[in-house]
C-alpha cells in the first residue's frame, strides 16, 4: 500500500512537471530535430495565455490507460513547458503509455520534406517506434500493420487492429489545401471502420480570425480539396472533426468515435504565433498568414519563394517585368527542385505587408495581367486549389476583385450556418 501511494505520487509529480512546466534545465528537451523555434519567452507567453489540448494531460491520461495507442504527429506535436517544449511522443513514453507506432502525414515525422514529397515508412530513431507514412503509397491507414519497412514485422490480415485508440495532434494552419486536414478525414475514417475511437488534441488556428473564398465543388474534390468548405475555413482542427462526423463526410456518412481535448483561454480571434514551424516552407508568422493568398500560385508559373529563405513571403516569376524584387530559387530544405531553379525570378517582397484579414487576390490578378505568358500562367493545379475552375475563367475574363468575391457570398453565408453548429470557441 505505501509502495502504491509513493508511486502515485511520483506519477502526480511527472505530470505537473508536463502539463505545468518544470523550473529545473534539466527538463527542456526539444527533440526530433525541430528548427526554427522562437524564443522561450515567447513560447511561455503564448503557453500562459494559451492551454493546448496536449498540455492538458490530467483530462486526457486516464483515457490512455491499457490501450495500445497509435499517434499521428509530426515535429509540432510538442506539450509546452516553461522552458520550452517536450515531444508529445517522449512525454507520453516516460509516462509508460504503451504506443505502438507513429504514423505521419504530408513532411514527414521532423516536418522536413518536401511539398508533395513521398514520406516513407521507417523506425525513429531516437524512439525505436515504426513510422507509418499517412504520405505515401496510401493516404488511409491500415492499422494492422505496424510498418512495412525492411525487417519490420506486419500483418494486415489478422484482424487484430493492433491499436486501441489514436491519438490525432497536427498543427493545421486554417486553409483547405492544407493537406492536414485531408489526412484527418482519412484517418477518421479508418477508425470509424476499425471501430478505433480517436483522441484529438486540439490546437489554434492562425488564421482562425477570418472566412474567405470559394467553396469547393465536389467535381474537384482531391486530396488539397476534399470537403466543401472555402479556402479559410476559420476552424480549429478540432472544429473541424467535429464537422466532418457531423455532416457525414466519410465514407457511406459513417461517423468516428471522436473526443476532442479542447483549448483553454482560446477564441478565433485570439492572436497565435506558432513557435515551431508547421511545414517547411511556412518559416513565420508571415508566411503563414500570407499562405492562403499566396497558395493559388503553386497552381500558375509564378513562384512563392520556394527556394529562398522567404518562402510564401514574396512572389516571382521570369516573365514579370521587374518589380521591387529579384531572386533566385536555388535547392534547399524542403524544396529539393524549386519552381525556375537557378533562374531570376522578377516580383515583390511582401514580408512588411499588413496583416491579413482577407484573401488578397490582388497579387494574383496584378501577376497575370502583367505576365508576358499568359498561355501557361495556369496549370490543371490551379483548379484544385481553387476548388472551382469559375476563378480562372474570372480572372482571365478581367472580372474585378469585388465581382469575384460577390460570386463567393451566397456559399459563404451557408458556410458559415453550418459551421456555428461545430465550434468550440466563441
Amino acid at each position: 500500500m505505501q509502495f502504491n501511494v509513493f508511486k502515485n505520487t511520483v506519477l502526480l509529480f511527472v505530470l505537473v512537471l508536463i502539463s505545468c512546466g518544470s523550473k529545473s534545465k534539466n527538463n527542456l528537451v526539444i527533440n526530433h530535430e525541430v528548427q526554427n523555434q522562437i524564443s522561450i519567452d515567447t513560447i511561455v507567453s503564448k503557453k500562459q495565455e494559451i492551454l493546448v489540448g496536449a498540455n492538458q494531460t490530467e483530462v486526457y491520461l486516464p483515457l490512455l490507460n491499457g490501450k495500445r495507442i497509435g499517434i499521428v504527429a509530426n515535429q509540432a506535436s510538442v506539450i509546452f513547458t516553461d522552458l520550452g517544449y517536450t515531444h508529445l511522443i517522449d512525454s507520453l513514453l516516460s509516462l509508460k503509455t504503451n504506443i505502438k507506432n507513429v504514423l505521419v502525414p504530408e513532411h514527414g515525422f521532423r516536418g522536413l520534406a518536401d511539398a508533395g514529397e513521398v514520406v516513407k515508412d521507417g523506425i525513429d530513431i531516437k524512439t525505436g517506434l515504426p513510422i507509418v507514412s499517412l504520405y505515401g503509397k496510401s493516404k488511409k491507414p491500415k492499422f494492422g500493420r505496424l510498418s512495412e519497412a525492411e525487417n519490420l514485422e506486419y500483418d494486415i490480415e489478422t484482424g487484430d487492429s493492433q491499436i486501441d485508440l489514436i491519438i490525432f495532434d497536427l498543427q493545421d494552419v486554417g486553409a483547405r489545401f492544407y493537406t492536414y486536414i485531408s489526412t484527418l478525414h482519412y484517418v477518421m475514417e479508418a477508425c470509424a471502420e476499425q471501430n478505433i475511437p480517436m483522441l484529438l488534441l486540439d490546437r489554434p488556428n492562425p488564421n482562425g480570425h477570418y472566412i474567405d473564398g470559394p467553396i469547393l465543388e465536389s467535381e474537384y474534390k482531391s486530396f488539397v480539396g476534399m470537403h466543401p468548405v472555402p479556402v479559410v475555413h476559420g476552424m480549429t482542427i478540432g472544429e473541424y472533426a467535429q464537422m466532418i462526423n457531423g455532416e457525414g463526410w466519410l465514407a457511406n456518412g459513417i461517423k468516428c468515435e471522436l473526443t476532442v481535448i479542447p483549448m483553454k483561454n482560446y477564441n478565433h480571434q485570439t492572436s497565435y504565433n506558432l513557435p515551431i514551424k508547421p511545414s517547411p516552407n511556412l518559416p513565420n508568422a508571415k508566411a503563414i498568414n500570407l499562405y492562403p493568398s499566396l497558395c493559388f500560385f503553386e497552381g500558375t508559373n509564378v513562384s512563392v519563394g520556394r527556394g529562398t529563405d522567404k518562402q510564401f513571403q514574396i512572389y516571382g516569376s521570369p516573365f514579370l517585368p521587374k518589380g521591387d524584387l529579384s531572386f533566385t530559387p536555388h535547392p534547399n530544405i524542403g524544396s529539393k527542385h524549386p519552381k525556375h531553379e537557378g533562374n531570376v525570378c522578377h516580383g515583390f517582397d511582401l514580408t512588411h505587408a499588413e496583416t491579413l484579414n482577407s484573401i488578397h487576390l490582388d497579387y494574383l490578378i496584378d501577376a497575370y495581367i502583367n505576365t508576358d505568358n499568359k498561355s501557361e500562367f495556369f496549370n490543371p493545379f490551379f483548379t484544385k486549389l481553387a476548388g472551382t475552375k469559375a476563378l480562372q475563367d474570372q480572372i482571365e475574363k478581367h472580372y474585378t476583385i469585388n465581382q469575384i468575391k460577390a460570386s463567393w457570398k451566397k456559399g459563404l453565408e451557408a458556410y458559415n450556418i453550418m459551421r456555428k453548429a461545430y465550434l468550440l470557441y466563441d
